[in-house]
């Protein structure tokens, strides 16, 4: 496996254990249970997530495998950068700040300040502006493979956009608070 590829999965194992941990002890840490999570969320809206959570981690990794399986680094121009530089930065700022979700919104049901609440909308935007990013990415990048792979791709990170801008940093937000 090239060294750029090699990379990109480290940054994902390591990246993927970090959100996974995090939502493991952020719900085992939550002795008022999981609901508090949802903040003003209606009950009939969550079912709608929780489809669309499974969703978007299978579009993450149809977009994932067309990276890994389909691209070739040295072949590869993400807006005008040679090789997976771009997919670094954009898979680094989905991954970090979604570590980070559930600490925050943890500590914010039971210590509710501004600053936390900041923090929350601010890793959140953060997520869905680089989902959009690479969305972007997969969409005109040079050096791609158009095959069921691709089109795969391009439906999954659209997804992965999709619920990680709209359903999480601007509805999620909205309706939490009330």
């Amino acid at each position: 496996m090239e060294t750029q590829k090699i990379i990109l999965l480290i940054i994902n194992i390591l990246g993927g254990i970090a959100v996974i941990g995090s939502y493991i002890l952020g719900l085992k840490g939550q002795s008022t249970g999981t609901n508090i999570l949802w903040g003003g969320v209606p009950a009939n809206i969550r079912p709608v997530y929780t489809v669309s959570m499974i969703l978007s981690a299978l579009g993450y990794f149809a977009f994932l495998y067309y990276i890994f399986f389909q691209l070739n680094p040295a072949q590869t121009k993400i807006f005008g950068i040679s090789g997976f530089i771009m997919f670094y930065v954009m898979f680094l700022f989905i991954l970090i700040p979604s570590a980070f979700w559930m600490p925050l919104t943890n500590v914010y049901v039971t210590n509710p300040n501004t600053g936390i609440w900041i923090g929350i909308r601010t890793v959140l935007f953060i997520v869905g502006l680089a989902s959009i990013a690479l969305f972007s990415a997969i969409l005109t990048l040079q050096g791609k493979i158009f095959n069921i792979a691709y089109w795969l791709a391009v439906v999954g990170s659209g997804y992965f956009a999709f619920h990680t801008t709209v359903l999480d940093a601007i509805i999620w937000v909205t309706l939490f608070k009330r």
